[in-house]
């Protein structure tokens, strides 16, 4: 979503630190852009039962959706503070 569009320029003209990702497909789209929200100083929140993906192939081997939405939620999590849309709705009243 950074990538060669006006994203970042537009948020930093707003004044925006935080951003919540949520979206399609958590191991491609949605991990690039939690990764590079972090990476460029952003407060990122990732909601977890808010994102999706799809069963992936390598050779002969059927990698489930499941295990790929788990398997890149995990490894986000150094990445920005993952939470469930119930907990980030909670967190936002107070």
């Amino acid at each position: 979503c950074f990538r060669e569009t006006p994203l970042l320029d537009h948020l930093q003209d707003k004044g925006i630190e935080r951003l919540v990702i949520a979206g399609m497909m958590t191991h491609m789209c949605v991990e690039a852009a939690t990764r590079t929200a972090d990476d460029l100083g952003f407060e990122t929140v990732l909601i977890h039962d808010a994102c999706a993906t799809r069963d992936l192939v390598y050779g002969d081997q059927v990698i489930v959706a499941r295990d790929v939405h788990l398997s890149t939620l995990s490894t986000l999590k150094a990445y920005a503070s993952i939470k469930s849309t119930s907990e980030y709705l909670k967190a936002e009243k107070k």
